[in-house]
């Protein structure tokens, strides 16, 4: 077996307050939304529609969501599960220090920002579907 990739698939409640979050806290990208009526792919969010599925892109990282109902048929293994198992989703990024003071003056209180046993300048933050996000940059020390 070849393992090319791995996208996480997170289960949310409201796709479009999801993009809105991952566009301006984080800066991601959408690249595609499925509609409730799964009657084709589109690359904006339309005003009048509902959306069960998204996928979203910042540089080499992509992320789907899918919405709870659409998630849970799909994935038959989490029927009985709570959405936000205890994971964390870390990202290396360039720029840590200047992207931690933008997120701290968004008032999304993020932990504190520090240098972990393994060399990593690191903070963590939830998304507003309470998943966890980890930044990390290699530390210069």
């Amino acid at each position: 077996m070849k393992a090319n990739k791995l996208t996480p698939n997170l289960e949310v409640t409201n796709i479009r307050e999801t993009i809105a979050f991952y566009q301006s806290v984080l800066g991601f990208s959408l690249v595609m939304a499925v509609p409730e009526t799964q009657d084709g792919i589109e690359q904006t969010l339309a005003e009048a529609k509902e959306y069960v599925y998204a996928l979203v892109r910042k540089d080499s990282v992509e992320m789907m969501f899918q919405r709870t109902d659409s998630f849970k048929e799909d994935v038959p293994l989490a029927k009985d599960l709570s959405m936000g198992a205890s994971v964390s989703f870390y990202m290396e990024i360039d720029g840590l220090d200047r992207f931690y003071e933008q997120i701290k003056g968004r008032g999304l209180h993020p932990t504190e920002l520090k240098t972990a046993w393994y060399g990593m300048r690191e903070f963590y933050l939830t998304d507003n579907n309470g998943y966890i996000l980890g930044f990390a940059e290699k530390s210069a020390e």
